[in-house]
Order: C-alpha cells, then structure tokens, then sequence
C-alpha cells in the first residue's frame, strides 16, 4: 500500500475500522506530508509531541468558520462547541480556561473516587447476565459522573446520554445531513436545559461544578457552551476508553488476571490503554506564523492534521508497538493533547478507567465476550457502537 492510498483509506469505513496498517505506512512515508486538499498530515510521535506544545500553533475557531461557514451558528451543536474553550485562541481561551480549570480541581477530581466506584458497583450489580457493555456500563458510568460533578439530577441522566452522543458528531471531519440535525437539536436541548440549571444554581448555589463556573468572569455564552462541553467531552471519550479497555483486556486473559489480583496496576494499565488505541485519534492546528518542520517550511495559515494514533504506535518511540504491553516504560500517550489545550478533563477520565477495569474483573471474574463487537463509524472518535459480553 503507497501513502496516498493508506491515506485515502482513513475516510472509508473499512480504514477506520483499523486504521493502524494505514499509520504504519505513512509514518514510513514521512514524520509530516502534505496531501488533499493541502493540509500537513503530522505521524510521529516526536513531532506530534513537539507541535502540540507548540504556542506558534491555534486552533480554528469562530472567526475561521464564519470564513468558510457563515451560517454556523444556525446550528446549535456546533455553535456550542466552537464557541467552547475547546475552539478558542488566546487571549479568549487563556482566560475562560483559567475559570474553568480554578472550578475543576485535582482536589474535586480526587473527591470523586468514592462516587465514582460507588457507581460502579450499581452498575455492575445491575448487568444483566448477557449484555451490551457499551449500553449497560460504558455510557452510564462517565454520563453519572459529570453529572454528578455538574450538579444534574440523577432522574435526568439518561436523558443526556442521546443528546451528548448526538453531538459528537460535531467533532468529526465526515457527517451526514441528518447527523448535523440531529446534533442541532441535542445542542438546542442541551442549552435549554443548562439555562435552567444555571439559573436555579444563581438562586440557590450547590457544590458543584455548575455553581463554581456559574461564578466565574464568563459571558452568559462562555458558560454555556462551556457547561456542554464538559458534558459532551467528559463522557464521549471515557466511555471510548472503557469499551477499548474491556475488549482489550477480554483479549488479554494473562494481563487481565494480573490486574485482577493487583488494582495498583491499574494507572500503567490505563495509559498503556491509553496509548495502544487511543479514544481520540486526530487533532487539527493551524500554523499562526511560517513554521520550520525539521527542514520542510509550512506558510502562515498551513493547516496540520496530527494523528494521535499514529504517534501512539510509533516504533521510534515505543518497540513492538502494536503490541499491548502495562510493563511498558515511560509511556507518555498524546491521547489527551497537549500544551494550551491539552485536555482539562484527563484526570477524571484516568481515574474513572483506573477505578472501574479493577472491580469489573474481580466483580465479574467470568466476563466474557458473547458476539462480534462493533464499532462505530468514526475517524476522531475511536469507539465501540456495542461489545456484546456475558457475565458468567
């Protein structure tokens, strides 16, 4: 397979359901090319590691849409992700960050420990002797979670797993006409609904998140596209990493019973996770001056593709790489980005994972696989669509 083909296979259903032979070939190929519709496509890891710290680099944000897609706003899905920090330069993004991190602090994250296997333990208790895990814990556990941190009623929580999941699709380089609908109405229905929590936490602050970002110097649209993104962000990828740990470990009887019989493996096994098929596997930059890539000169404004995956099998950094290995040293996965925007919600998904793969394999020591699992068709946003398993 030549390059461009290994590239022109990412954007059909087959190459995305494995796209790591494609990664192998292009990172041969070169650390960064460029192909399409002249964008640079970044492999490596060392590379990838580099301009994600790179402060020269930003993201697209509300003024490149309304370049290329003046009606943006009209659809609401995508209006609350682009106006998110997730899709703001500085000096905007630095501020709204800064509000948003002094909210979500390690100490808030560490506190959810005990909610967090708490819900473990109703979910596991409540599965079904055969079931879909991506329906019966995957979605469930991380929704329960930044709901709680969030300050949203337990009765509302399944309500928010179709819209979040509706949204998502606003994060992929590929959508249908009725995917993009569909993602204005969750959008539409998602601010709605945290107007009306954010008012009521105006009239009677909580502890929790909501009250804390409500407090904050943001405009009323900061805080609410805000608000979304760490409902949509904090659990589309935790429950990408739970559905690709399970499987993985399913498939890994040796190293499933080593963390069976020791849970203090649990965080080498989860960045290991992390790094061999990692829940986000693009990430887009824009060069904001003329940059130098190791000898190759990009123009101001040159569009760079980074593709996470790639880097995190990369051979150059980690031997034997698409082998899944806890014991591996030094795993630094680019799963979660980097630099200004690297990830804010990382630690909650880390532990959520680290909490919950220990108790399904000593709660549930005869779990198995009971069908073909499949995957949903995505390019950003690695996942299973459903895992079939059996309990026993």
């Amino acid at each position: 397979m030549d390059y461009e083909t290994a590239l022109t296979s990412l954007f059909t259903p087959e190459g995305r359901d494995d796209p790591y032979p494609a990664y192998d070939v292009l990172r041969a190929h070169a650390p960064a090319f460029q192909a399409l519709d002249g964008r640079w496509f970044v492999t490596t890891h060392a590379l990838t590691n580099r301009l994600l710290r790179d402060p020269g680099l930003r993201v697209a944000d509300a003024a490149d849409y309304d370049r290329f897609w003046p009606t943006w706003r009209e659809n609401r899905g995508v209006a609350s992700i682009v106006q998110s920090m997730l899709m703001t330069n500085a000096p905007d993004h630095t501020r709204v960050r800064r509000a948003a991190a002094a909210t979500f602090t390690a100490r808030r994250v560490a506190a959810m420990r005990d909610v967090i296997a708490g819900l473990v333990e109703e979910l596991i208790d409540a599965m079904p002797a055969r079931a879909d895990f991506m329906t019966a814990f995957a979605y469930p556990l991380p929704i329960g979670v930044i709901c709680a941190l969030l300050g949203v009623p337990d009765a509302d929580r399944q309500w928010f797993r179709q819209r979040a999941a509706d949204l998502t699709v606003v994060l992929e380089p590929i959508s249908t006409e009725e995917e993009m609908r569909l993602a204005d109405v969750a959008g539409r229905e998602l601010e709605d609904y945290f107007v009306g929590l954010i008012a009521e936490r105006r009239r009677s602050p909580q502890e929790d998140l909501t009250t804390a970002l409500a407090d904050a110097e943001l405009t009323g649209a900061e805080l609410l596209s805000n608000v979304v993104l760490l409902l949509v962000a904090g659990f589309e990828t935790t429950t990408n990493l739970l559905g690709t740990g399970l499987r993985v470990l399913l498939d890994e009887p040796a190293q499933a019973a080593r963390l069976r019989a020791d849970a203090d493996l649990a965080p080498a096994f989860v960045e290991e996770l992390l790094r061999y098929d990692s829940p986000v596997q693009l990430t887009s930059r824009f060069a904001g001056a003329a940059l130098d890539l190791d000898g190759l000169a990009l123009p101001a404004g040159a569009e760079l593709t980074m593709l996470l995956g790639s880097a995190n099998r990369d051979q150059a950094r980690y031997p034997d790489p698409h082998r899944f290995d806890p014991d591996r040293p030094n795993v630094q996965p680019v799963s979660f980005g980097g630099g200004a925007h690297y990830c804010l919600g990382a630690p909650l998904a880390r532990l959520e994972a680290q909490v919950a793969f220990p108790l399904l394999l000593t709660r549930l020591p005869a779990l198995t696989l009971a069908g073909e699992p499949r995957r949903r068709d995505r390019l950003v946003l690695r996942g299973y669509a459903e895992l079939p398993v059996a309990t026993g």
